[in-house]
């Protein structure tokens, strides 16, 4: 008897001590670490995320991870706010092994956003669900985007140059500017017409400071195109595109994101060299993997592996309309 009584007590107290699953999601927290805070895609994203804790009734923590220490530093932070799990955008994509060695060690989740994880080989790492844009397809719709309004203008590919700003350190950027250069070169573009202009990060001073030592050692063409990683970059061509003394009209410079820096391109009095962007919706991208996580935390389903979101052109004519159409 003496027995069944305290082996009735430790199984009461076991089932007790289990929550159930309404009081197991009254206290989730989730991370959202990204590389550039003060980008607005990056803005975008976790106001996405903490708008759908509030509506679902989760804690969302918003951190910066500009390099690899401080994002080991937001994980240790996470974990002492008993955080289940976190969303991140690396820093540099080949910190994925050691993020998930940190974030195992805590018993954490996580979901990678735009940029995908690499292992040592410089593969995907599959094991951590991803959602992001097909890099070298979103690359295809700009450098189309371009011969499109190359052949409205009537330009002669032989009188055109390009302006690839590359940053071969970043795998998605590299997808981009590959599909954006397929693109051209399939619509007639010439291939040796083509100069980079490597940068070192992947903002507006960057790539002005990469871009204009390329406009003044190419001084023959009459008209130049730019494409790069993001909209920010592209902005950083055009602003050394008219330091360099080009007009306006002879400039088609298209991004890829649709965030604040394109809104303000577009809202200027007169046009500029920046014709467009390839727009995708930072709010989508936030609150669809805030969404995975905070699903995989509370019932246990593992998002896809890997899930990736498409474009559409945003340009001077547009541009209010594809903002409201993709709520950004």
């Amino acid at each position: 008897m003496l027995r069944f009584s305290t082996l009735a007590s430790l199984t009461l107290g076991a089932c007790l001590a289990l929550p159930t699953a309404a009081q197991a999601q009254d206290d989730i927290t989730l991370g959202f670490i990204v590389k550039k805070p003060e980008q607005a895609w990056f803005i975008n994203e976790q106001d996405a995320a903490t708008q759908l804790g509030e509506e679902k009734g989760f804690d969302v923590v918003r951190l910066a991870g500009e390099d690899g220490q401080q994002v080991l530093s937001a994980i240790d932070n996470l974990n002492s706010q008993g955080a289940q799990g976190f969303v991140i955008c690396p820093p540099d994509v080949r910190l994925g092994p050691a993020i998930m060695r940190r974030a195992e060690q805590y018993g954490m989740k996580v979901v990678t956003v735009d940029d995908r994880f690499v292992n040592a080989d410089g593969e995907p790492m599959k094991d951590v669900p991803h959602l992001g844009m097909s890099g070298y397809k979103i690359g295809q719709q700009v450098g189309n985007a371009i011969a499109d309004e190359m052949e409205a203008r009537g330009w002669n590919p032989e009188e055109v140059a390009a302006l690839r700003i590359t940053n071969y350190e970043l795998p998605t950027a590299e997808k981009r500017t590959d599909g954006a250069t397929e693109a051209l070169l399939e619509r007639g573009f010439h291939k040796d017409n083509i100069f980079d202009a490597p940068q070192e990060n992947t903002d507006t001073s960057s790539a002005f400071s990469a871009a204009s030592p390329v406009f003044s050692k190419n001084g023959d063409y009459e008209h130049w195109v730019i494409f790069a990683l993001n909209e920010e970059s592209v902005l950083g061509g055009v602003r050394a595109s008219e330091q360099y003394g080009l007009p306006a009209e002879d400039v088609i410079g298209v991004g890829i994101n649709g965030s604040g820096a394109a809104f303000a391109e577009f809202s200027r009095e007169e046009p500029t060299g920046f014709h467009g962007t390839v727009a995708v919706s930072s709010t989508m991208h936030g609150r669809q993997s805030a969404q995975n996580l905070y699903t995989w935390v509370t019932e246990g389903e593992k998002p896809k592996a890997n899930t990736e979101t498409s474009g559409t052109l945003m340009t001077r004519d547009n541009w209010e309309e594809v903002r409201d159409e993709l709520g950004l």
